[in-house]
C-alpha cells in the first residue's frame, strides 16, 4: 500500500513540475537564420514578394519531389497564397500567404530595407505561426543583401504547445535555413541587373504574318547594321514579288548571342497571310498543309522548312510569328542597350515566376523609331515572349490584346538603311517550377 502511495505522489509531483515548467516557459518561440547574397536589392524583394518560385528554393521539394504546389490571390504582393499536399509526414499539407510586403516595389529600389511577412498554415504545433523576412543593404558599398529569415509561433496557455518550443531548433530552424540557401542558388541563375528604371508590361500579342531572313554577324553594331541592310534588301525585293505591302516596322529576333556571332532574324511584317509562290496559294495559318513540296530541295520557293516557314524567294521566307502573352518595355537609346534590356526583361520575369523559353519562343524588338544619326539614339519595343504569366504586372492593368499585329500597332514603315538593333545576350531559363495555377 505504501509502495503504491509513494507511485502516485511521485506521478502527482511529475504532475505538478510539468505544469509549473509549463506555466513559466515562453508563450511564444522564434527561430531565424541569416545570409548574405550578392545580388540587386529589387531582384531579392521581388522574388519574395511572390511564390511562383518558391517551389524552386522552398526546402519542400528536397523532402518530397513530388509535393504539389497550387497558387491563389494576386501574383505579387499582399494576398498572393501557395499550397502544398504531400503523402510525406515531413511536408504535409500546408500554406504561405503574404500578409505585409513593405516599402512595395515602387520604392525598395531607394531605401535600404524592406520587410515580407508570410503566414504559415501546417501541421506544426501552435498558432499565427508566420515567417518574417527582412532584407537590409550590407557590405562596404551596399552591393550585397542581407536576409534574415524569422520563424515566430504563438503558443498562448496550451502547455503541449509550450514544450514544442524546444524542438524549434529542429523542423522550423531546418526549413528556414535550408530555404534561404536554396534561395542563394536560384538567384545565381538570374541575370544580377538592375531593372530599378524599367517599367514592363504584360500585353497580349496576335499572331502576325511576317517575311524573314535568317541571318547572322559578327557582334559589333556595324556588322549587325549591314547583315540587317541586306537582309532588308532581299525582303523588300520580296515583297514586290508577292505583291505584299509592308504592315509595320523591322522586326529583330535574336536567336543566340555567342561568343564571337549573333544569329538573328530580320522581319517584316506583311498585310496578308496568303501568298502565292511559284503560282501556288499557300496559307501561313496552315503550314505545310497547301501544297507542300515533298521532292524540292529545301531552298526551293514553295517549300515548308521544318519550323513551319514558307520558303518564298532565296534567303527569304514567311511564317506566321509571335501570338500569346508577352513581357514588353520601351526604351529611348543607343541600339548597343538592346542587350541589357533584354537581359532586364528575363532577370524580371524570372524574379516574379513568369515562365519563358527564348529557345522556342524567341525574344525580339520592334524599331519605333529609327536611330538619329547625330545622337546615335533609337526608339524600340523589346518583347519577351511569355509561356505563364499572371495578366499584368505589379501596378499594371490587364491590358486587350493588339489588334492584329505582335506589337502595338505602327504603320510606318522602316526604310532598308535604318540601323540595326544590338544582339541579345542569350540566357538559360529556369522557367517557374510547373504547377497549378490557382
Amino acid at each position: 500500500m505504501m509502495r503504491a502511495l509513494e507511485i502516485i505522489v511521485a506521478l502527482l509531483m511529475v504532475a505538478i513540475l510539468y505544469l509549473v515548467v509549463g506555466v513559466v516557459m515562453p508563450d511564444h518561440g522564434s527561430t531565424s537564420r541569416s545570409v548574405e547574397v550578392s545580388h540587386d536589392f529589387r531582384q531579392v524583394y521581388d522574388i519574395l514578394s511572390n511564390f511562383r518560385r518558391f517551389p524552386d528554393y522552398g526546402v519542400l521539394r528536397a523532402y518530397d519531389p513530388n509535393t504539389r504546389f497550387t497558387f491563389s490571390g494576386p501574383a505579387y504582393g499582399v494576398g498572393a497564397e501557395t499550397s502544398w499536399t504531400s503523402k510525406n509526414r515531413k511536408v504535409g499539407d500546408g500554406s504561405l500567404t503574404i500578409t505585409k510586403d513593405v516599402p512595395g516595389a515602387s520604392r525598395v529600389s531607394t531605401l535600404g530595407s524592406a520587410e515580407i511577412d508570410w503566414a504559415l498554415k501546417n501541421g506544426w504545433d501552435g498558432h499565427n505561426k508566420r515567417i518574417i523576412i527582412e532584407l537590409e543593404r550590407s557590405g562596404s558599398s551596399e552591393r550585397l543583401v542581407k536576409v534574415t529569415m524569422r520563424y515566430k509561433v504563438d503558443y498562448g496557455w496550451n502547455l503541449i504547445d509550450r514544450y514544442s518550443r524546444l524542438y524549434i531548433h529542429g523542423e522550423p530552424a531546418a526549413f528556414v535555413q535550408y530555404t534561404l540557401g536554396n534561395l542563394q542558388n536560384v538567384l545565381a541563375s538570374i541575370p544580377n541587373v538592375s531593372y530599378n528604371d524599367v517599367q514592363p508590361s504584360i500585353v497580349v500579342t496576335k499572331p502576325q504574318a511576317v517575311l524573314f531572313v535568317s541571318t547572322r554577324a559578327k557582334r559589333t553594331l556595324g556588322d549587325v547594321t549591314i547583315a540587317t541592310q541586306k537582309a532588308l534588301t532581299e525582303i523588300d525585293a520580296a515583297m514586290k514579288k508577292l505583291g505584299v505591302t509592308q504592315a509595320g516596322p523591322r522586326i529583330t529576333i535574336t536567336t543566340d548571342y555567342g561568343d564571337q556571332y549573333y544569329v538573328f532574324d530580320v522581319a517584316v511584317p506583311i498585310d496578308t497571310s496568303t501568298l502565292t509562290v511559284a503560282g501556288q496559294s499557300y496559307d501561313l495559318t496552315q503550314p505545310g498543309q497547301a501544297g507542300a513540296s515533298t521532292g524540292a530541295s529545301a531552298a526551293t520557293p514553295g517549300t515548308w522548312e521544318k519550323n513551319g516557314a514558307l520558303v518564298v524567294d532565296g534567303n527569304v521566307s514567311a511564317r506566321m510569328a509571335f501570338g500569346g502573352k508577352a513581357l514588353e518595355a520601351d526604351m529611348q537609346a543607343s541600339p548597343a542597350s538592346l542587350p541589357l534590356m533584354r537581359l532586364n526583361l528575363e532577370a524580371y520575369a524570372q524574379t516574379h515566376g513568369y515562365a519563358f523559353d527564348p529557345n522556342t519562343h524567341r525574344p525580339y524588338d520592334v524599331v519605333t523609331n529609327a536611330v538619329d544619326p547625330n545622337t546615335g539614339m533609337g526608339g524600340y519595343k523589346v518583347f519577351l515572349p511569355l509561356t505563364w504569366a499572371p495578366d499584368a504586372v505589379p501596378g499594371q492593368s490587364a491590358q486587350p490584346a493588339a489588334a492584329g499585329s505582335a506589337a502595338p500597332a505602327i504603320v510606318a514603315s522602316v526604310a532598308v538603311g535604318a540601323s540595326a538593333s544590338a544582339p541579345a545576350n542569350a540566357v538559360s531559363v529556369t522557367p517557374a517550377a510547373a504547377a497549378t495555377a490557382g
